[in-house]
């Protein structure tokens, strides 16, 4: 592939920053509002026999998710950019698998989870039409955020590679001090915290419904 000259190269750069910036800002805003519909949907699934605890969950989710997401790898791939940081990189990439794992989850939608997903949504068919179709709308969202979470972390990380960005490069950062930088202590300790209350969890039995539900 030819060259560019450096005034080009520069423009280019920024002209993929700003497209991939965009799209993982898309993401947390797509991911936030599934998480406001989400929990409109469990308060609709509790009238319909899906327990207090579902709608429960979805507004811990929603409190705790959309602010994590913003410190946990929101500002890291924006430093990452910014400062050309292997480390933020590195960072960014632990977090968002994580989140692409839970946004597959939640697409699921294990019954008692607190989310909308498949799983709960055509259980729910049987028993409720209208309250199914409901939970239908946020079920069919948290697929769309997993759909979008993966190809905005494939798109990074093809840009990753060609970026010169290296493991040994994020190591190289953290023994010389970048640990110190507060932005990276607030996202570590957010990071910390939300695998601590994830392993704390417990797991929930799936919601029983009356026969005599429509």
């Amino acid at each position: 592939m030819r060259s560019c000259p450096l005034s080009h190269a520069h423009i280019y750069r920024s002209f993929v920053f700003c497209a991939i910036f965009l799209s993982f800002l898309m993401v947390l805003i797509v991911n936030s509002a599934t998480l406001m519909v989400n929990l409109i949907g469990c308060f609709a699934w509790m009238f319909g026999g899906g327990g207090v605890t579902n709608f429960g969950l979805a507004i811990i989710w929603l409190l705790m998710f959309t602010p994590c997401s913003y410190v946990c790898w929101f500002r890291p791939i924006y430093k990452a950019f910014k400062t050309d940081s292997s480390f933020n990189f590195m960072l960014f990439f632990f977090v968002f698998m994580a989140q692409v794992g839970i946004s597959v989850i939640q697409s699921i939608g294990i019954p008692g989870w607190g989310v909308c997903g498949w799983l709960a949504t055509i259980s729910f068919f049987s028993y409720n039409i209208l309250i199914a179709i409901i939970m239908l709308i946020p079920t069919i969202m948290f697929t769309a955020v997993a759909s979008l979470s993966f190809i905005a972390l494939t798109r990074i990380h093809n840009f990753y590679r060609g970026s010169g960005a290296s493991m040994s490069k994020a190591q190289e950062e953290w023994s010389t001090g970048a640990w110190k930088n507060p932005h990276v202590q607030a996202a570590a300790q957010q990071a910390a915290m939300g695998a601590a209350a994830g392993a704390m969890q417990d797991q929930f039995s799936s919601p029983q419904y009356n026969e005599n539900q429509m």
